[in-house]
């Protein structure tokens, strides 16, 4: 049986603003990338969404980002690797205290939106988030995009990878991202994309922009919370999924 994770970026309303339907996810995918409220989340917010993904058994992974709330974190920061790590380290384990509170833990590290776009072929940044991991928890496991540099220095470092795909994100024929700056870089029609993950999960390929075909090996899919078509599109991937006989659990170690 082919089987894959299914995540998604979670914690991300801040006060009385609500990002995301958090319950109706953790129904539905196998992690949750937890933001640590350097782009979004407050510790409230954060703390209840810990506690929500334990009881579910879902596995917790921490959303790390540049300190950047008005932009969501998707402004690019060209900061040095001492404020980066120490960022880095900062997150980590304001979210390792939370999952400890709640009877759980983290198991991985996922950077957020530019950060993770800027590491993925950044290994000045990239080396910098590395070095944070490894001094926090070096058997975190390091998420990142599929076929980017990133992976191979994380592993070189000694680290565990997971490989991601997005669902909901086109992506160009060099297997990079479409920038969010451009038309139909957010994919809508659950449908499709539902189809478009299970031709991933079997055969390793995704259709780009121009409509060739590029490998992807990924174990991980990841549907942005923050998307008003979230909950659709990730229940029609796991309705899809269970039908064509593809299991969706986290990649942690049993």
């Amino acid at each position: 049986m082919a089987a894959i994770d299914l995540n998604s970026d979670l914690g991300e309303s801040f006060g009385a603003w609500r990002m995301g339907d958090d319950a109706a996810m953790l129904d539905i995918v196998s992690s949750a990338n937890i933001a640590c409220g350097f782009h979004a989340g407050d510790p409230a917010g954060i703390f209840r969404t810990v506690k929500a993904a334990a009881q579910r058994g879902v596995a917790i992974g921490a959303h790390v980002s540049y300190p950047d709330r008005v932009g969501f974190g998707r402004r690019d920061l060209d900061v040095t690797p001492e404020e980066l790590i120490a960022d880095v380290i900062y997150q980590i384990g304001a979210l390792k205290g939370m999952a400890t509170a709640a009877g759980t833990a983290v198991l991985y590290v996922k950077p957020h939106g530019a950060l993770y776009n800027r590491i993925a072929r950044d290994a000045r940044q990239g080396g910098a988030v590395i070095e944070a991991i490894r001094a926090v928890d070096p058997t975190l496991v390091l998420m990142g995009l599929a076929n980017a540099p990133i992976l191979e220095l994380a592993r070189r470092a000694g680290l565990c990878v997971v490989a991601e795909a997005f669902a909901d994100r086109a992506y160009a024929p060099s297997g990079d991202l479409v920038s969010r700056r451009e038309p139909g870089a957010v994919l809508h029609d659950a449908g499709q994309i539902a189809t478009r993950m299970a031709g991933l999960a079997r055969h390793g390929t995704l259709e780009a922009v121009d409509g060739s075909l590029i490998p992807v090996e990924a174990q991980s899919i990841c549907v942005h919370g923050d998307s008003p078509d979230a909950v659709a599109i990730a229940r029609e991937i796991r309705r899809r999924f269970e039908a064509e006989g593809i299991a969706i659990r986290s990649f942690r170690p049993e």
